[in-house]
């Protein structure tokens, strides 16, 4: 069936006329500079204008909607991040990115259990977005079934300082100053933001600061020091929680509600338990690089801290039993970490050798307490402690890249070693002692094969071997109640890939069949009120295509559509929950000759969804949406000024946005907004 499908592709491919493009230079994958067109796997490039034109740039699924392979879905609900898969991996995560690596500017989102926040990204300096998946994506070690990797742009030129302000539905509202430019050989960027919204459901207002700034220096003729500082502040970020299937056909934006509660009209659960999440994370990193000739001296190093408290939805029986750790998470991380990284180049058998050789080490360290949300008869305050515990994670992994390129062929291997460790402390002796470590090791090698077949097609392959280690939150409960899961074991996968990439006279397009076998999936045992325990499952078998077809046609005109379908299945022949079996983009786009006005319109599709492992539950069901935007900018001597209007979901329907897997209490649906607007303008002025 394989060999079929790629055939059709490659017939597809053979129709076209063939013409030059603008190349998409990457580095991630292969960790030196190429075209991606000669990257012998599936990676996209989001650039400037599309992360920022006619986008509030404050969820970074607004500018990953468009590519294949990745689902990427705003939860409405700023206390619990994104949900973002790649390829079926991460789709369970409770919340936060886990199974897909997140990089800004070189350094980690991810910490080194593997749980990261898109939420730290910074969209309003970002100069582009790769997103890498299949089995390269290995080479970043644990939790790589995907990678997304945003790079901020470089200060440079006369100052520029920049007003952005933006207002919408829901009481959305934001403000960006930003300021780069550079001076006496320091290039530098500033960037402060405001975001607040009231929400699209109930009980989910929220409140994000954000700041950030960049120096780059070039203290040595061949030599670049890019030093980047940023932080994030969320104040009790309100927690919506899920519903279930009848409270969202009773009303979508509502919650559910408590039926325990003594009130007439009773409360939701998040209102009478007031459930918020705190969040302050700031860190500050530094990139070193040296070049002698083609050869390359990478050191990075980062560090910082992320503290937060979230209040949950748990009853006082609930909590009774002598094992619970609480109602309330309280945490202080600090963290940091290096990456080490020498490429050389060499001339090998008429063509070109690049190695790289490295290592990574990363640590996070958290103190760890819990208390009972409720003190007497008042609930969503800070009760008696009831957890305190340190946990450690660290990962030391040395990798191994190298590349042959010579003529048509096109030869790549990589090999990493990762291992992590976890260990607890356990303070909190009246409810057992929990402490203990655990320590998972794997190598993961990769293999890929790219083969010219003319100057505008290219057909590759590419294999390799990948694992997940549980996360700490999916190590801190085992089923039934019980304390820390020393249980769980590491997933492995299995990862191939074949594709074809073709240029033709203004369009590209982009192909690939893949498949992934998975042992010892990480699956939910239990989830309620925001706790979920996970274990082992079988194994599973992930076999999809994916497609993207980008084209400029006359008068200003362009198009860019973007398909996958994904069959992911348990072996006992159940989906897995999370993962839609299709999903779709489409963009038809004018821009003006003289690029002053612009308009598009967007189509959405996403297959259903199912929300546990049996399959059994109401499904979310798929759905389609149409949005618009339309931009405008004009020049006056040294100013600039931009507007936009954005109008989403324009037949007004109701549907699920995002499910939360495997809930217990089957509270699995989070609803999408109906029709919702937005409006933005800046002025930028050049010194």
């Amino acid at each position: 069936m394989i060999v079929h499908r790629l055939s059709s592709i490659l017939a597809l491919v053979a129709a076209g006329a063939a013409a030059a493009e603008t190349p998409v230079v990457v580095i991630t994958g292969t960790r030196t500079e190429h075209v991606s067109f000669d990257v012998p796997a599936s990676i996209d490039v989001i650039d400037a204008d599309r992360i920022r034109e006619g986008q509030a740039r404050v969820n970074a699924s607004e500018a990953l909607a468009s590519v294949p392979g990745l689902v990427a879905q705003n939860r409405q609900n700023y206390a619990q991040d994104l949900q973002i898969s790649s390829r079926g991996f991460g789709a369970r995560s409770a919340f936060g990115v886990r199974g897909v690596h997140l990089i800004a500017d070189g350094i980690p989102a991810s910490m080194p259990d593997g749980q990261g926040q898109a939420a730290t990204f910074n969209l309003d300096m970002a100069e582009r977005i790769e997103i890498l998946r299949g089995p390269f994506s290995a080479i970043y070690g644990n939790h790589a079934g995907g990678v997304i990797q945003l790079f901020t742009q470089d200060g440079k030129g006369a100052p520029t300082v920049e007003l952005n302000v933006l207002s919408g539905s829901d009481g959305t509202h934001k403000t960006d100053l930003n300021a780069q430019g550079a001076s006496g050989g320091i290039g530098y960027v500033l960037d402060v933001s405001r975001f607040d919204t009231d929400g699209y459901r109930a009980h989910s207002a929220a409140t994000r600061d954000q700041a950030y700034a960049k120096l780059t220096l070039r203290p040595l003729g061949q030599a670049k020091l890019t030093i980047v500082a940023n932080g994030l502040r969320q104040d009790d970020t309100q927690d919506a929680l899920g519903a279930s299937w009848a409270s969202y056909l009773r009303d979508p934006r509502a919650g559910e509600i408590d039926i325990t509660d003594t009130q007439t009209p009773k409360r939701t659960l998040a209102d009478r338990y007031n459930t918020r999440k705190s969040i302050h994370h700031q860190q500050i990193g530094a990139s070193w690089e040296q070049r002698f000739g083609e050869d390359r001296l990478r050191v990075t190093a980062y560090g910082g801290n992320r503290d937060v408290i979230q209040y949950q939805a748990f009853s006082r029986a609930f909590q009774a039993p002598v094992s619970h750790s609480g109602g309330v998470v309280d945490f202080e991380r600090d963290f940091s970490g290096t990456d080490i990284s020498w490429s050389t180049v060499h001339h090998l058998a008429q063509g070109k050798l690049t190695t790289t050789i490295g290592a990574e080490y990363g640590r996070s360290s958290d103190e760890r307490k819990g208390y009972e949300n409720f003190i007497g008869t008042q609930f969503g305050v800070k009760g008696a402690l009831r957890r305190d515990e340190n946990d450690t994670v660290s990962n030391l992994d040395p990798y191994l890249q190298t590349e042959w390129d010579s003529g048509a062929w096109q030869l790549s291997a990589g090999l990493r070693h990762s291992r992590v460790k976890i260990a607890v402390r356990d303070h909190f002796l009246s409810n057992r002692d929990d402490s203990g470590s655990l320590s998972y090791s794997h190598t993961t090698p990769v293999l890929g094969v790219l083969y010219r077949v003319t100057p505008r097609l290219n057909v590759y392959a590419s294999a390799a071997h990948g694992f997940e280690t549980p996360t700490l939150n999916e190590l801190f409960y085992s089923g039934a109640g019980g304390g820390f899961n020393f249980r769980l074991q590491p997933a492995y996968s299995t990862h191939v890939e074949t594709g074809v990439k073709a240029r033709f006279d203004e369009t590209r397009i982009n192909a690939a069949l893949f498949q992934i076998r998975t042992t010892d999936e990480l699956v939910v045992d239990s989830s309620s009120g925001g706790r979920t325990s996970y274990r082992n499952g079988g194994k599973t078998l992930r076999q999809g295509v994916e497609m993207s077809l980008d084209s400029t046609w006359r008068h200003g005109l362009s198009t860019r559509l973007a398909l996958t379908t994904l069959r992911a299945v348990y072996d006992n022949g159940s989906r897995l929950p999370g993962v839609p079996n299709a999903n779709l983009y489409g963009e038809l786009a004018w821009q003006e000759v003289q690029r002053h006005y612009g308009a598009a319109l967007e189509a959405v599709a996403v297959g259903k969804i199912y929300v546990e492992d049996s399959n059994t539950d109401q499904a979310a069901p798929g759905y389609g949406v149409l949005n618009a935007r339309i931009t405008a900018n004009q020049q006056w001597k040294g100013w600039r000024f931009k507007q936009f209007a954005r109008l989403n979901n324009l037949l007004d329907k109701n549907y699920i946005g995002s499910v939360i897997v495997g809930d217990t209490n089957k509270r699995y649906y989070e609803a999408a907004p109906q029709r919702n607007w937005m409006l933005g303008a800046s002025a930028r002025y050049q010194f």
